[in-house]
């Protein structure tokens, strides 16, 4: 077999100790790897690079496609952006995979049962990072959710169910409130799950699903999710599980992949040899899988869970009665080293057979033939007196096609309808809407008219533009209109 290059980061805090600990079982397994390495994180940081990352690295990366990354500490403040984020952005790693497994007896857990992959949405949703503060007392952050980004990564969830010959596929979301965006994620959901018939489906609202998946997690089997909520469970069901430090997890695109486990750098424990590598160590078994040296990923996972069995553990999950031993990072490595060619006698052993595919991770797109009109603005904007004072002036302006139809804050009606119990803070949405909308508007009526709301001397923060698609609203209406 020849060698398969990989990139590989030793990142910062218990980063570089677990990392060391999982390429020296990798290489005891007979892992065929070519590892190029690079520098990323806290020093990169520092140096003065807002990106966590140097150029020469994306190279290594875009000639490897494969990435092996301990955890990084992202300097609080400033300018910094996560690097996880921007790598998983710029090499469209869109499905976050996090399997969650207890180890009940060895690791304890109050749901021995519980096997639940996690399938997350990885470049969109709120974690764009596109914030704004536009007044004194207000702040922004868009959530844009794409039906490409969406499709792609739902489909990538029912073939890894497919794959692993996983039974159900769940979806979360919020779409009795987010009717567009959470809305748009669930009717995805159901139109792509039409095509995989013998896959059992069901949808839950994230509050509620939620409560069942950490109170009944044997009821689920893969959770696709957009990426806030699949961050926040993903973490919620690897600690039902027994510890966060035994999950790794994998980000996938179509041409890249990228290895990681899913806790922090843990700056508190570096150096001390504590640190659990297990969740690195899985993580790169999903790497081996992906790469194709399946017969070398199960050797691994076996030798790893012989090694739990036998109650060699590090501080994290250690237990007074219960662990035998107490290890560092190190030694639980050379544990699982000498646990390689066995396999574990209580819990269920892995296998991993040749023959079996990875899901597909690539998908033609083809979006849907729609009727796109203009027929109204929301125009944001500051004003310090009475709404009757806001409304008197909006309604002088001379839009020759436009109407005041409402205005909003912070999403519910002031005007025409509006209580004055309500708490005024942020901009205003003032709502412009087409006194023809079976005509439409050209953008030069939108500029003229915020030409007039700043001739009248009103501030504007922001707009934004209202569309019809197929003569259906693709805008949400304010609480109360």
């Amino acid at each position: 077999m020849s060698k398969v290059p990989v990139t590989v980061a030793y990142g910062d805090g218990i980063g570089p100790e677990i990392m060391a600990a999982t390429l020296a079982v990798l290489e005891a397994a007979g892992a065929e790897l070519e590892v190029e390495t690079i520098e990323i994180g806290r020093e990169v940081y520092l140096r003065g690079n807002a990106s966590g990352i140097e150029p020469e690295a994306w190279e290594s990366l875009r000639r490897t496609k494969v990435f092996l990354k301990a955890p990084i500490t992202t300097p609080q403040g400033g300018g910094y952006k996560s690097l996880n984020v921007t790598v998983r952005k710029a090499l469209g790693l869109y499905a976050n995979i996090r399997p969650c497994v207890s180890y009940v007896p060895f690791v304890e857990s109050k749901h021995p049962d519980l096997d639940v992959v996690i399938v997350r949405e990885n470049e969109e949703d709120l974690y764009g990072g596109i914030e704004y503060r536009q007044t004194g007392d207000s702040y922004q952050c868009l959530k844009i959710m794409t039906r490409p980004g969406t499709e792609r990564l739902i489909r990538y969830g029912f073939e890894y169910a497919r794959s692993y010959r996983r039974k159900k596929v769940t979806c979360f979301t919020k779409d009795n409130i987010m009717k567009l965006t959470d809305g748009m994620f669930h009717r995805v959901f159901e139109e792509v799950g039409a095509e995989y018939p013998e896959i059992e489906k069901e949808h839950w609202i994230v509050d509620i699903g939620a409560a069942k998946l950490a109170d009944t997690p044997q009821a689920f089997d893969v959770v696709v999710l957009p990426n806030l909520y699949g961050d926040i469970l993903s973490d919620v069901v690897a600690q039902l599980a027994g510890s966060v430090g035994l999950a790794g997890s994998s980000n996938i695109g179509a041409e890249y992949a990228m290895f990681e486990a899913i806790h922090g750098s843990a700056p508190r424990r570096a150096g001390q040899n504590l640190a659990n590598p297990s969740g690195l160590l899985l993580a790169a078994v999903q790497m081996l899988l992906h790469i194709r040296q399946r017969g070398v990923a199960e050797r691994v996972h076996n030798a790893w869970l012989r090694t739990l069995e036998e109650g060699i553990h590090t501080y994290d999950i250690f237990r007074e009665g219960k662990s035998r031993q107490k290890v560092g990072t190190k030694e639980f490595g050379q544990a699982v080293i000498a646990n390689l060619g066995k396999t574990p006698q209580t819990l269920k052993p892995v296998h991993y057979g040749e023959e079996t595919e990875n899901p597909r991770s690539s998908f033609p797109y083809r979006p849907p033939e729609e009727r796109k009109v203009l027929v109204g603005v929301d125009v944001f904007v500051e004003f310090p007196g009475r709404i009757d004072d806001l409304v008197a002036r909006l309604r002088q302006i001379g839009a020759e096609r436009l109407d005041l139809q409402s205005i909003a804050n912070r999403g519910m009606s002031v005007w025409p309808f509006g209580l004055g119990e309500t708490l005024l803070a942020g901009p205003f949405q003032c709502r412009f809407l087409a006194k023809d909308a079976s005509l439409g508007l050209s953008q030069r009526a939108i500029v003229e008219l915020l030409g007039a709301v700043e001739a009248a001397g009103i501030e504007f923060t922001k707009t934004e533009l209202l569309y019809t698609f197929n003569g259906v609203e693709g805008f949400s209406r304010s609480q109360g209109a």
